[in-house]
């Protein structure tokens, strides 16, 4: 009997240090997969539309009022009105806490101190850990030519070893973004672009997102964000959740990451740093 039960926890180790040391291939592998279950397009009658025509002069009237509400909302809630926004006029800090109690963004009618040129380049690196056999590293470098757009690429590098094998996993993200919020301690904003898997895969997929850092007195922020995409109808997801310590146009930062790559997903505590240029 003990030997059976041996037997078993000692075959139930096996399979489960096999599947989580394939991890990485097995993310891989679902992201080449193509889905099977392709839906054909049903013909449907035409007879139907006919009688439709005789009310489409007050339904297009509607129609077209809904629209223009529905791109209001949609404006209001993406981008914000200029004119009575104020804080959508705020301007770009040389870097975080230049100006006491200010983070990424000022007040220039309020504040005569800071930088005017609104040119900011920022880099931040941060290793990944998960366990011995599975790891990683995270780049992400930003460019805001003023205040009102930026640039955001990212670059995930993951490591996997096993006994007598290694692998790994490159993932990319190339995003337009925009700061919905800009206050002297919070902003909130959201992305939109592609995502991009290389190695065996080497697919790009649609990517959106949204993030939000907050500012504290004591030049410490709390960072969150997420980016959703699709890769051969597969998720690509990527969650972080960070504080910094900011010193003059430098910060370390300690935090949580959590990526789901297909079916399989990873969570990794991470170190780093970044400086502002």
């Amino acid at each position: 009997m003990k030997r059976t039960v041996f037997a078993i926890c000692c075959s139930l180790i096996i399979t489960t240090g096999a599947y989580s040391q394939n991890k990485l291939d097995k993310s891989k592998n679902e992201l080449n997969q193509k889905d099977i279950n392709t839906v054909t397009p049903v013909s449907q009658s035409s007879s139907s539309s006919s009688g439709s025509s005789s009310s489409g002069g007050d339904g297009s009237i509607l129609l077209e009022l809904l629209g223009k509400i529905a791109l209001f909302t949609v404006g209001m809630a993406t981008v914000g009105h200029y004119g009575i926004e104020n804080h959508l006029h705020h301007e770009l800090t040389e870097y975080p806490y230049y100006i006491p109690e200010h983070g990424n963004y000022f007040d220039p009618f309020f504040q005569e101190n800071g930088n005017i040129n609104n040119f900011r380049f920022d880099v931040k690196d941060k290793f990944l850990y998960n366990n011995g056999n599975l790891f990683g590293n995270h780049l992400e470098a930003k460019l805001s030519p003023f205040q009102y757009l930026y640039i955001k690429a990212d670059y995930y590098q993951l490591f996997e070893f096993q006994e007598h094998s290694s692998d790994n996993l490159s993932l990319f993200y190339f995003n337009l973004g925009y700061d919905r919020i800009r206050l002297k301690r919070f902003n909130l904003g959201w992305t939109l672009g592609a995502s991009y898997i290389a190695n065996d895969v080497n697919k790009f997929g649609f990517s959106f997102g949204a993030n939000a850092e907050y500012f504290c007195k004591r030049n410490i922020s709390f960072l969150a964000g997420a980016k959703w995409s699709f890769i051969n109808e597969k998720p690509v997801n990527a969650f972080e959740i960070e504080g910094r310590f900011h010193r003059k146009n430098y910060f370390i930062s300690v935090g949580f990451e959590h990526l789901d790559i297909a079916t399989p997903n990873y969570n990794f505590a991470t170190l780093g740093g970044g400086i502002y240029l």
